[in-house]
């Protein structure tokens, strides 16, 4: 049975929570954990549904799995493969099958087959840095048809070679993919333009705990000398940025006060920078961020997303709701993916007034530029939003939309809670201990409630 959530807005976000480790680290460290035969022991493990996926994944080709998800603790050790087949229903279900090429390739000279990548619907990915850099290190790789649907063959039956990659884009995904098969290659693998964001640096602090020997230089540039010696790792899964930023610009939009405890800011410093320009509240403390709102706040502002260490494409859908909120008018220009505001018009509907753009609006020229996507949008405000009944496309305009919920005047009901809950552990608990009025239902109560509520209309009162 599918779930709603039941949204009534207009009641300010106070309190204290804490974050979550984050979705983007805790199932790329599962994979990599293949690489050995040695027990890894992770914490602050989210319970969301991504890491689920991963999780069955890896039990697939052998993975012994014990998680405590109450704790946050998993367990995992994978003594000896029994597959390196990844079963088509995993095919489309997130962005992991892909990666376990990379960590499986040192593992096993069999032939690897893995289901074509899923996720959110907001762009192309770009699964040719990964294939082309994975080629570079002496894999051989071929996309085929079956049972319907692609997937990916792999092999390297004499083994992988270490040499020089240069990313053509600083993929976070291709970076980690290579980083991953580069761990038990022979020799030393430099990988040029590569992705910084904290979830590869978590990433390689874990994987230097297992035995691996890895630099990261202050041109984007990662070393790493193969090897075939691990150890038996512990590791804390570092607080899941994206989620902290959520609920921050939640607790500013309500007009209320949030401290999110593990917040931290030298994750945090463009996001903190741009919400400092729209006027949006927060003191830095040792134990984490308090997040609230302060004056009225200040649009004028411009966003352009960007790989880290610049503005997270994940940041965007929820401030263009805070923008909605804000005098005057704004820009936000997303230069990461190219379909990443499909959730606009739902915004529009509920009563913001947002215009879209193929232009690169407010900053440089992007490589989508005369691409006809629309990638650039700006944002008028202030304007009142209204509840509606909406469908969630994908996970980060799923924030957006209940974010627009608890501020719109009256009632939303939002389905596709599924995507809410692949990468949010528990949200809807988190907003009603902050005070939000955000029920779970299915369904089928819902419909009943509608036909109560239609009835009460028709049938005479008295």
């Amino acid at each position: 049975m599918a779930e709603l959530f039941k949204i009534t807005g207009g009641k300010p976000l106070e309190g204290s929570i804490r974050a979550s480790g984050a979705k983007n680290a805790a199932t790329k460290l599962i994979v990599a954990s293949l690489l050995s035969d040695k027990k890894c022991i992770f914490t602050n493990v989210p319970n969301i549904g991504d890491v689920e996926i991963t999780a069955e994944m890896c039990r697939e080709v052998g993975m012994d799995i014990y998680w405590d998800r109450e704790a946050g603790v998993m367990e995992v050790q994978t003594r000896v493969l029994k597959t390196s087949y990844i079963p088509q229903r995993f095919s489309g279900s997130n962005r992991i099958p892909i990666l376990m090429i990379g960590a499986l390739l040192g593992r096993t000279d069999q032939d690897i087959i893995v289901p074509t990548a899923g996720g959110c619907f907001i762009g192309k990915r770009a699964i040719n840095f990964h294939i082309d850099a994975m080629r570079q290190l002496g894999a051989v790789i071929e996309y085929r048809r079956m049972k319907k649907q692609g997937a990916y063959f792999a092999q390297a039956h004499h083994g992988l070679t270490g040499t020089c990659i240069d990313l053509a884009y600083p993929s976070v995904g291709a970076t980690e993919n290579t980083i991953l098969a580069s761990v038990r290659a022979k020799g030393v693998t430099t990988i040029r333009n590569a992705a910084i964001e904290p979830e590869v640096i978590d990433l390689i602090l874990f994987l230097q705990k297992l035995g691996a020997i890895i630099s990261l230089e202050n041109d984007r540039t990662i070393q790493v000398k193969g090897t075939k010696h691990f150890y038996d790792v512990e590791h804390e899964i570092l607080p899941d940025r994206l989620e902290i930023a959520s609920l921050g610009m939640a607790a500013i939009a309500t007009k209320g006060r949030v401290f999110v405890e593990g917040a931290q800011q030298p994750h945090l410093i463009t996001f903190l920078n741009k919400l400092r320009e729209v006027g949006g509240g927060f003191n830095v403390k040792k134990e984490g961020i308090e997040f609230f709102y302060d004056t009225p706040l200040k649009g004028k502002v411009h966003i352009e997303t960007d790989v880290y260490p610049g503005f997270a494409t994940d940041w965007q859908q929820p401030f263009t709701v805070l923008f909605t909120q804000a005098e005057g008018s704004s820009i936000v220009h997303e230069t990461v993916y190219e379909n990443r505001f499909g959730y606009i018009n739902e915004l529009n509907n509920m009563g913001a007034e947002i215009e879209t753009f193929q232009h690169c609006l407010g900053g440089r020229s992007c490589r989508f530029h005369a691409h006809n996507y629309d990638h650039s949008i700006v944002v008028k405000g202030p304007t009142p939003l209204h509840a509606k009944d909406i469908d969630i496309p994908d996970l980060r305009a799923g924030f957006a939309y209940i974010m627009a919920a608890l501020i719109a005047q009256g009632t939303s009901t939002i389905s596709g809670t599924q995507y809410i809950d692949r990468g949010y552990e528990q949200l809807d608990k988190k907003l009603a201990a902050l005070g939000a009025d955000i029920t779970r239902i299915d369904e089928k109560t819902a419909d009943q409630t509608k036909s109560l509520s239609a009835l009460e209309q028709i049938l005479p009162k008295g």
